[in-house]
Order: structure tokens, then C-alpha cells, then sequence
């Protein structure tokens, strides 16, 4: 299983492709965590359009500067006024350029008063920073593509990973040639992964006050994975915590680069309190096994262990590759809980885990159900939908 079987391509691929060939009246955003293909996919799409194209990359321990900006843009310019069709240019890591959105904004409302033919794709790995330049100062001028990460069957297709692979390796495409070694495949997950994503993403580019609170917030996070833990538990287990808003804050950051996110409990009718108890989730099951140091015969024979990856891996594919207007949440009331609930406006979906792991709650599906009439509810594993075909729809 250790190389690629087929040049894969994603889905997200020909989408893009597609909106590069149709539309050029829009900047097209590529935005989501690290090491998810997001390079790989746009190069693709360049080498399948019958256009030009000029691809840069920010992504360089100096950040880039507005004048660096304005040369790729020009080179972009360059291939458009030679070439009938227009032109692609393809900036990396845009969130690492000082004042990135302004400069974007200034250069693409100067080609659309010259009907420059040039499009534009922008890729970036931390949401929170893409998003913040998106929505202040290129409203209506773009659509975004959300690149997650990549599934079971994705990771079937290009790799044949087995359903228990994927659940203790996860769903990164660089790390899945290493599994053979699992210590190699570990030290690359943390290294240039974890790492890379909070030294790089988080904070170089972010105000974080205390960077080990941040580290151990993440390996915490990781170990309580898929299990309710209230923000007190939290600052109570980590050294130099500060106060239950500055551990919201970092979990906040950790969600927005993709490593992790603090669900909130479903309570219609009223103002969710958003800083009560989370349901934490990983976003991908392979950091909760670097992070766990068992290997992946332990983490099999450890029920606890495994049941927990089982529903952080439910858990993760529901939040990657949920409707952008809906909402990923988990319901607990009295000693009963359901997993997840995915909210839609009035629409609400009850989702139950059987992984096999014991839990503090007693199930609460029928209790939820006669609470709020859910308008669908979903078992997986055990009688219900096959885990495997969950994990592939």
C-alpha cells in the first residue's frame, strides 16, 4: 500500500477546472488545512487548462510584501495580453503576504476596469486568516473551494487503505506512502504537520501570548478526542492555563487551521453558550494516533482507544463535508447524549456512534427524538449504516 496507485485526482480538481474554464469574473479561493493536496490540485488543473499560467508560492520564512505581490501580479498581466484566452495566476500561501487582501483587491478591480483577462486562484491554509481578508475587503469578488481532508474513499482510491488503516492513520496523502513505518509516519505527522502548522500558520501569523499553552491545548485535545470536557477540566490540566477564555480562544485557533475543533452543545430556542462544555474533535484521526504514541496493533486491541478513533473519524467527515449553511453540533441532556447533531435552519439530522466504547452518557436518541423531532436520524456501525459506506458517502 506504500505508493500512490494513479495519479489521483480529487473532485475538488474538476470543479475548479471548470470554474477557471467558465467564469472569470470571480477570484477563485482554495482554502483548508495543510498537507491536504490543495498545491497538488491546482497544479493539476493548470496543466489541464489550454491557458498560460504563472503559479507563485508565499510560503517562505520572510513574509511577502505588497511588492511582491504587484511582480506576480504583473507576471499573471504579461501571459493575459499575450495569449487570446487570458491567462491563469496562482498565488500560494496568499495569507502570508503583508496586507494580502487589500493589495488583491486594488490589483483585480484595476484588471476588471482594463478587462484584463486574467484568473485569479488564491490558496491558503489557515481559514481563519483567509476568511478575515475575504470577507473584508474582496466581498463578491470570489468563490471558495474547501479543500478537507481527504476521506476514506479518497484514501481507498489513491492508496487502498483498509477501513481500520484509515481509521488509526487518517486522512493525510503525503503520510500514507510512510505507514509501513509507523515511527517514520508518526515523526512526519508531528513534524511537519503539527508543527509546521502551528509555527507557521498559527504563530508567526497570529498574537498568541503563550505558545506552550497552545502546544499542550492541541495534545490535550487529541487525547480527550470525541469525549465532553468542560473548559474548567481544561485549564484544570493544563500548566499556566490562564483563564477558560484564553483556552477558548487557542481551541478557536486550532480550529481555524484545521488540527481540531470544540463543538457546541445543540440548544434550540436560545443563545447557545458557547463557552460552557465543548465536545472536542480532531480533525484528522492520524493526529490523535502520533499524539497517543500507541502504535496500530495497540490502538486495535485498546477498545476505549479505538472506539474513540472510530467516532472522532465520524465525527471529523461529517464536519469536512458538511453543507457550508449547516452546523455540527452534539446534544446532552440529563445523563443522555447524542454524538452529533447537524443543524440546517429547522432542519436537524441526530447522528449515534457505535464504536464499542463505554461512555459517560447513556444514549439519548430516543430522548432527543421526542424532544425535537429530528427529521432524520442515522446509527452508524453496529445495526445501522456500515461504517465503511458512511466514511465513503
Amino acid at each position: 500500500m506504500s505508493e500512490l496507485r494513479t495519479t489521483y485526482r480529487r473532485p475538488a480538481v474538476r470543479g475548479l477546472a471548470a470554474r477557471l474554464a467558465e467564469d472569470a469574473a470571480r477570484i477563485q479561493v482554495v482554502s483548508g488545512p495543510r498537507q491536504v493536496g490543495k498545491t497538488t490540485l491546482v497544479r493539476q488543473t493548470l496543466r489541464d487548462l489550454e491557458l498560460p499560467s504563472h503559479y507563485a508560492s508565499a510560503d517562505d520564512p520572510t513574509l511577502r510584501d505588497a511588492v511582491w505581490l504587484d511582480a506576480q501580479w504583473e507576471q499573471g498581466r504579461r501571459f493575459a495580453r499575450n495569449r487570446r484566452g487570458g491567462a491563469i495566476l496562482a498565488i500560494d500561501e496568499i495569507q502570508k503576504v503583508n496586507g494580502w487582501a487589500e493589495g488583491v483587491k486594488r490589483l483585480w478591480d484595476a484588471d476588471r476596469r482594463t478587462e484584463m483577462p486574467l484568473r485569479v486562484v488564491l490558496l491558503g491554509s489557515a481559514a481563519l486568516l483567509v476568511q478575515r481578508g475575504l470577507g473584508e475587503s474582496l466581498t463578491g469578488r470570489f468563490e471558495v473551494i474547501r479543500a478537507p481532508h481527504w476521506s476514506f474513499g479518497e484514501m481507498h482510491d489513491a492508496f487502498g487503505l483498509s477501513l481500520e488503516e484509515f481509521i488509526y492513520f487518517g486522512g493525510y496523502p503525503g503520510a500514507a506512502p510512510l505507514i509501513e513505518d509507523e515511527e517514520r509516519w508518526a515523526a512526519y505527522v508531528l513534524d511537519a504537520i503539527v508543527e509546521t502548522t502551528i509555527s507557521r500558520d498559527l504563530l508567526l501569523l497570529t498574537r498568541v501570548d503563550k505558545p506552550a499553552l497552545l502546544r499542550s491545548l492541541f495534545r490535550l485535545v487529541c487525547d480527550y478526542s470525541a469525549q465532553i470536557v468542560s473548559y474548567q477540566k481544561l485549564t484544570g490540566q493544563l500548566q499556566d492555563a490562564g483563564n477558560t477564555t484564553t483556552v477558548a480562544h487557542y481551541l478557536d485557533l486550532l480550529a481555524a487551521a484545521g488540527l481540531a475543533v470544540g463543538l457546541e452543545r445543540y440548544a434550540p430556542g436560545k443563545v447557545r453558550q458557547r463557552r460552557s462544555t465543548p465536545k472536542l474533535v480532531a480533525l484528522n484521526t492520524a493526529l490523535v494516533s502520533a499524539i497517543s504514541g500507541m502504535t496500530y496493533a495497540e490502538a486495535q486491541a485498546d477498545a476505549a482507544h479505538w472506539g474513540r478513533l472510530v467516532e472522532t473519524a465520524v465525527g471529523a467527515h461529517l464536519i469536512a463535508g458538511r453543507d457550508p449553511r449547516a452546523q455540527v453540533l452534539y446534544w446532552r441532556d440529563r445523563g443522555r447524549e447524542v454524538d452529533f447533531v447537524i443543524e440546517r435552519g429547522k432542519e436537524l439530522v441526530a447522528v449515534e456512534v457505535k464504536s464499542g466504547r463505554r461512555r459517560d452518557g447513556l444514549p439519548g436518541m430516543a430522548a432527543f427524538e421526542r424532544a425535537f423531532g429530528p427529521a432524520r436520524k442515522l446509527l452508524v456501525g453496529g445495526d445501522g449504516t456500515p461504517l465503511e459506506m458512511f466514511l465513503t458517502t
